[in-house]
């Protein structure tokens, strides 16, 4: 079997047994093991395994993105933190010009690289930022902000979403329009126990996006991927009505009952397990009894 032909099978719920896995070093765990860690390559053909084996971003770097976002990356290597947001002021708003597009990414060279995953019987990827409809709000307004607009209704936040989500539209149009298979999305949506914003306001602001956007990618037989941190349990049926396909979310803070209540036998789960506690600071055993 082809992996395009083992991924529609288990996009159609209807694939083998076999739960497969996939392990990502960041560069600092690389730079401390190095070689040591290349049995991880292939100890199993049902776990996959990428390295990062030179450093990204060096710490105390800042970089400013399409957006207008101003982020600062305390950690070499890892996420950074938005520091400055271009709608701080509803004053900037009148005045803000969004990114292109058309330039999100060479769309002719995607094209020819859609073509061959067919071409060679893989999947052919699309994509978007981590940082999709609630997290691109955050780091336009600043989070405090965001939640003072939620809370009292500003009329303003609705012309800032409508500007977010015209963008992701054209840019998953455009991936639509080439022949992609699954559109990957990011977006935390959740915080330790909880979602930061009530269900109902997020379905007021958030998921008419979601809906608009996710539901053209289903009308045109494309998959969709969503990664979201944090607990969502509360709106994983409104995810699902809206066309989530693929759902990367964390095991513990969700409950592994509670997904399989609300998703089991309607969504395919690409679940994402602990990083918090039992895989970091667990004995073997330990970490066998919570996953064997």
């Amino acid at each position: 079997m082809t992996e395009r032909e083992r991924f529609f099978k288990e996009m159609s719920l209807n694939g083998d047994p076999i739960v497969r896995s996939h392990i990502h070093i960041w560069y600092q765990v690389w730079q401390e093991f190095g070689d040591r860690l290349d049995w991880l390559l292939n100890f199993s053909s049902n776990v996959t395994a990428s390295m990062d084996r030179n450093p990204s971003r060096p710490a105390g770097s800042e970089w400013t993105d399409v957006w207008g976002c101003k982020w600062y990356y305390p950690i070499e290597s890892h996420d950074g933190q938005c520091i400055e947001h271009p709608i701080s002021s509803w004053n900037n708003l009148k005045d803000y010009i969004p990114p292109d597009p058309e330039k999100f990414t060479d769309w002719k060279k995607a094209e020819e690289d859609i073509k061959d995953a067919k071409l060679h019987d893989r999947i052919a990827h699309g994509g978007t930022d981590h940082g999709f409809i609630f997290l691109r709000l955050t780091y336009m307004r600043g989070f405090n902000n965001l939640m003072m607009d939620i809370a009292d209704e500003r009329p303003e936040l609705d012309e800032l979403i409508n500007i977010i989500e015209e963008y992701w539209y054209q840019v998953v149009k455009r991936w639509v329009d080439i022949g992609v298979d699954i559109i990957g999305f990011g977006d935390d949506l959740g915080l330790q126990n909880m979602l930061p914003i009530s269900p109902e306001a997020w379905r007021r602001y958030i998921k008419p996006s979601y809906k608009r956007i996710l539901s053209y990618c289903r009308l045109h037989g494309v998959h969709v991927a969503l990664h979201s941190d944090g607990y969502i349990v509360d709106i994983i049926p409104d995810l699902i009505e809206c066309g989530v396909t693929r759902l990367n979310p964390q095991d513990i803070v969700n409950g592994p009952d509670n997904l399989a209540n609300l998703a089991k036998g309607k969504i395919y789960i690409h679940l994402d397990i602990d990083r918090q506690n039992v895989t970091v600071f667990g004995k073997p055993n330990e970490i066998d009894q919570q996953y064997l």
